[in-house]
């Protein structure tokens, strides 16, 4: 059983190069992956006006032999698809601030080398090399503070 959602197109890139070898299938998340618990805890029933799903990316349903049955649990309102897109997303971002760190202090790999090559493993290409690094810049910011920041003087 499948649905679809709508997620960003740098997101669809990454499940499809990770997930699908690069072929525009439908997603299937192993059950190891916390992804797949939180789609499976966000089925819902269809409701009688929504009989069509529309979306950019289609995902397998997790099936378990106990608890929800996908053939009537196979829908996943536009809260539920929020909270996937934030999920996905984070592990995006995840695996590529893991990855920039691995490259640059274990084999020292400069950072816009490392972006280019995790872009290149999973096929991204909506989004630049400088959004990927920004994006790293920010959250190396965040966990990684510097002790203090440089005084700036203005000269009159």
């Amino acid at each position: 059983m499948t649905t679809k959602i709508n997620v960003p197109a740098h997101i669809r890139e990454y499940l499809i190069g990770k997930f699908c070898n690069f072929e525009d299938t439908a997603v299937r998340f192993p059950d190891s992956l916390d992804i797949y618990h939180v789609i499976y805890d966000l089925l819902e029933k269809r409701p009688a006006d929504h009989q069509v799903d529309k979306g950019n990316l289609t995902l397998y349903l997790p099936a378990r032999s106990i608890g929800k049955n996908p053939e009537t649990y196979n829908y996943l309102g536009m809260r539920s698809q929020m909270i996937i897109n934030r999920k996905l997303e984070l592990l995006m971002w995840a695996e590529l601030h893991d990855t920039v760190d691995e490259q640059k202090h274990r084999y020292g790999v400069n950072f816009i080398v490392g972006i280019h090559a995790f872009m290149s493993k999973y096929g991204i290409s909506s989004l630049t090399e400088d959004a990927f690094l920004k994006n790293y810049y920010r959250w190396r910011t965040k966990v990684r503070p510097k002790e203090e920041k440089r005084q700036y003087t203005r000269k009159s």
